[in-house]
């Protein structure tokens, strides 16, 4: 038995001085422990364990849509073992609640290092197709764990109206991408989305898998354009095989893409006397190479499942000279025809042209016939600008409705048309149609994705309706106003649950009621001063009692807004935010008054 080096922490590994340090990918088994594939699992696990050469294991969590064996299971004996564990957390499954429950869980049990996942759409179970969850996507989730961390504040108790704060995990979240995509519309929305999940707490990143090597380095690129580079990115190396490449050709696994060019290659090598085991297992190396030689901060291997292959694969990396890897970029270009690229094309190393990002995302591109568009833009600009237009007037018909904050029954009416009409409304009381250039994710969305798109696109469509993808259709949308840019430069939406089957507008123009109670406070004889104390009191207190809080120095977060007019002379003011700057990154006004501003 190998005797294990001093355990490092993932975090260390990663954003340290640790080399190249490499992960390995168990994939879970659907069955018990005693079952005779999880024998054979476990068998590998154990391998990995007590491995030299490999720093940390990662455990998927019901890859490709399919009911497993949970990740705990097998990470349990690894963790305890000394060695270093990344579990899988989908949204797919589970709630808010359940999530927030599996995350107390692996706290408790020492498993810090989570990997933040939407999660694939949901294959056939027991008795049939289950219902998939997707009640927070990955970006909510991270969301959730960046509270924990802080300590999350929680009612003390059901009849309280005090709060206390839950002792501070640890957690080290990381996130994924899909940069390997074949259109403009749906490769920079995966960017931004990137983007916006660093924001939102992503400490380390795994980009999907992909075998080009420009496509590669663009993501690297944009990391720095985008001044994103403080955050290590861990390169996806998958072992291919003649029966894999099919599979990923014909893009049945949502996201990974095989180009027509590799899987003949493949296939031709699966051809020879050892069915191609030799060049698959060298051709992972270039890619560990040339992940190395592009500046990732580790490989993470995939498609392995004994550990031969892994010794043998990490073998052949260690071979390599440390330039080496410039020419195997000629070895690993296996785009699309037609494919988009945002960075240009350096001829010379075959690889993304530093600082030459191509796309002008403030140009103006118009659409022509975009009627349901043009219209809805025009609407929203009447009757939801904060102050202006119909929106005064919407909002004293809806104190004077049946119920508190809700509009008279004709308003109602008028509402539940025009919205179902136009966009398939489900009267989710939450919504988000202003954020994705009114597409409605509830109803046109598999995975109702509201802070950007998944990465299981086939070529711009939906890998589960077969239809666009409604954040392309957003981005051509924004894109054809000259702002692509602003896609996702809203703060990040996670949806209540509790407004469904309400008044969309009437939520809207009262803000989920809160400015609404201020104002009736105000009326009552509140003064400002303690109204706005009041409602920001344990937050501030929250604030006072952290480091990453409560000033406007570097390494330090920021969330404060800019108004219009003083607060201090009405309430109502709130309402009209200038500026909203959440977490060290500005909101314009109108994207941040429909989060809730």
């Amino acid at each position: 038995m190998v005797n294990l080096r001093q355990s490092r922490q993932l975090r260390e590994l990663l954003q340290g001085d640790a080399g190249f340090p490499v992960g390995v990918e168990l994939v879970s088994t659907r069955g018990s422990m005693r079952a005779e594939q999880s024998l054979k699992v476990r068998e590998f696990a154990e391998a990995l364990t007590y491995s030299e050469k490999v720093d940390w294991v990662s455990i998927t969590d019901n890859a490709g849509g399919n009911p497993q064996l949970a990740p705990i299971a097998l990470g349990t004996p690894i963790l305890y073992a000394g060695k270093e564990v990344i579990v899988h957390l989908t949204c797919k499954d589970l709630k808010r609640h359940g999530l927030e429950s599996q995350l107390w869980m692996y706290a408790s049990q020492g498993f810090h290092n989570i990997l933040a996942l939407t999660g694939d759409y949901p294959m056939a179970g027991a008795e049939g197709l289950a219902k998939p969850v997707f009640d927070i996507d990955s970006t909510g989730l991270l969301q959730i764990i960046q509270r924990m961390n802080a300590g999350l504040e929680v009612q003390s108790s059901p009849t309280s109206t005090k709060t206390k704060k839950l002792e501070s995990t640890v957690f080290y979240p990381g996130a994924v991408c899909s940069p390997y995509k074949l259109y403009e519309n749906t490769s920079l929305p995966q960017y931004f989305k990137l983007e916006k999940k660093i924001h939102s707490g992503a400490e380390f990143i795994i980009p999907q898998v992909g075998y080009d090597a420009r496509k590669a380095s663009e993501l690297m690129a944009f990391m720095r354009h985008r001044a994103l580079d403080y955050v290590p990115v861990v390169g996806n190396i998958y072992v291919l095989s003649p029966f894999v490449a099919r599979l990923f050709h014909s893009q049945k696994i949502p996201g990974v893409v095989v180009s027509d060019e590799l899987n003949d290659l493949c296939q031709k090598q699966g051809c020879s006397p050892d069915k191609g085991k030799a060049f698959f297992r060298e051709f992972a190396a270039k890619q560990i190479a040339i992940h190395k030689g592009l500046g990732y901060r580790g490989a993470y291997l995939g498609g392995v499942h004994n550990y031969d292959d892994v010794e043998k694969v990490l073998k052949i990396a260690d071979s390599f000279g440390d330039e080496d890897w410039r020419e195997f970029v000629k070895e690993m270009s296996f785009h699309r025809d037609g494919e988009f690229f945002a960075f240009g094309h350096d001829p010379d190393t075959g690889l993304a042209r530093e600082g030459d990002f191509q796309v002008e995302l403030n140009k103006a591109e118009p659409e022509k016939g975009d009627f349901t568009y043009s219209m809805s833009k025009f609407v929203h600009g009447l009757a939801f600008e904060n102050g202006k237009g119909l929106a005064p007037v919407a909002k004293k018909l809806c104190k004077s409705g049946p119920k508190a904050c809700q509009p008279p029954s004709w308003l109602s009416g008028v509402e539940h048309l025009s919205k179902t009409t136009l966009y398939s409304c489900k009267d989710c009381g939450d919504c988000s149609i202003a954020e994705t250039a009114f597409l409605c994710p509830e109803s046109q969305c598999a995975k109702n994705q509201r802070n950007g798109p998944c990465g299981g696109t086939k070529d711009g469509r939906c890998e589960v309706l077969d239809k666009p993808c409604i954040w392309a259709r957003a981005y051509d949308r924004r894109k054809s106003e000259g702002k692509a840019g602003q896609l996702l430069k809203h703060v990040p939406v996670i949806q209540d649950q509790s407004l469904r089957g309400t008044s969309g507008w009437a939520n809207y123009w009262h803000a989920s009621g809160l400015f609404y109670e201020m104002e009736l406070m105000e009326k009552a004889g509140m003064s400002t001063t303690k109204l706005i104390n009041a409602a920001t009191a344990q937050n501030a207190k929250e604030l006072l009692s952290r480091s990453d809080f409560g000033g406007l120095s570097n390494g330090q977060k920021s969330r404060f807004i800019f108004t219009k007019h003083n607060p201090g002379e009405s309430i109502s003011n709130l309402r009209m935010p200038k500026t909203v700057v959440f977490d060290g990154q500005v909101y314009d006004s109108s994207r941040a008054s429909m989060a809730g501003f």
